[in-house]
């Protein structure tokens, strides 16, 4: 498969593009489950986690994939870096850029941000989230734990619950599960359900409803609140009651058979019951772990530019 420079949404791949990625991803996790810890493939290359918003698993697991890649990983921390006094996103790209980073992972929480650095960069740049936008490695991890979960060719149906309307991993994992041909329908609070919706999306308005249309997984959204300038619902109590997994819901999700997911942080009480963490079919844990086979696959694939300058070295 012809390499790309960039890896900014999922809107932009092509299908095969999308099955290269979700094949490569599986050998890598073959390769750390056999103790086999590192490979050469990316040694002497630089990766960079430029990270604008605060991440625990996205940040840790690019990181854990380029070092098993062999690649040298520095973790760029803005809170200690000359952007509080001002400098620019472009300024401190510059910056780095001079110091030959081949790899830029980044979030932001504005959106178009890592378009606007891959622009500007020589380096290949990851979007690792910016603002309502997108969140690419994230959709193309849980499509691969679909896959594991599922055979290809089966019927899948994907209820996701909770706030779709601020969330950039709904947009980019429902995108993702639609182009792989997966039925997709939401349920939220009325204000978190976008206008725009694609019309192929089936709307619920309770529970109930969904339960109804046979949904074979369930994914959960973290409510967040750091990005609502409203409140759409009266509090996190109530929103559990109507939109949560309770103990009463999670007995027919048992029942029914039906898988679980959520990208991360969970909210126990609000989202789900700690029950739902033990479940033999919650897949969230092995959702962090395909993060990193995945995320591997994503930088194999990638290749930076290279400039006239460096060019003339390598000649």
């Amino acid at each position: 498969m012809e390499p790309r420079k960039d890896l900014l949404d999922i809107e932009s791949l092509s299908s095969e593009e999308i099955e290269f990625l979700l094949k490569t991803a599986g050998p890598f996790k073959d390769l750390f489950e056999k103790s086999v810890k590192k490979v050469p493939t990316l040694r002497g290359k630089s990766v960079l986690t430029l990270f604008y918003e605060p991440s625990t698993r996205t940040r840790s697991s690019f990181e854990i994939a380029a070092k098993r890649l062999s690649a040298d990983v520095t973790n760029f921390s803005v809170a200690a870096s000359s952007v509080v006094k001002g400098e620019s996103v472009l300024d401190t790209v510059d910056t780095l850029q001079a110091m030959k980073v081949d790899y830029i992972i980044v979030r932001h929480p504005a959106s178009g941000i890592p378009n606007l650095i891959a622009k500007h960069a020589n380096a290949s740049v990851v979007n690792a989230g910016d603002g309502f936008h997108a969140h690419p490695t994230q959709a193309l991890l849980d499509a691969f734990t679909l896959r594991e979960v599922f055979p290809k060719s089966a019927r899948k149906r994907v209820l996701i619950v909770g706030d779709i309307l601020h969330s950039r991993v709904a947009r980019s994992t429902s995108t993702l599960f639609r182009k792989l041909g997966v039925e997709v329908g939401v349920l939220g609070p009325g204000g978190l359900i976008p206008d725009g919706k694609p019309k192929e999306f089936k709307v619920f308005r309770s529970f109930d409803e969904a339960f109804e249309w046979k949904p074979d997984l369930i994914y959960l959204l973290r409510i967040q609140l750091e990005r609502q300038k409203a409140q759409f619902f009266p509090s996190l109590h109530e929103y559990h009651q109507v939109y949560g997994v309770t103990n009463e819901r999670f007995a027919r999700v048992e029942k029914e058979g039906i898988w679980i997911m959520h990208p991360g942080p969970v909210n126990r009480g609000v989202e789900l019951v700690d029950n739902v963490m033990r479940y033999e079919r919650c897949l969230i844990n092995q959702q962090v772990e395909n993060g990193i086979a995945t995320r591997m696959a994503v930088l194999y694939w990638l290749k930076p530019q290279t400039s006239s300058r460096e060019a003339e070295v390598e000649v």
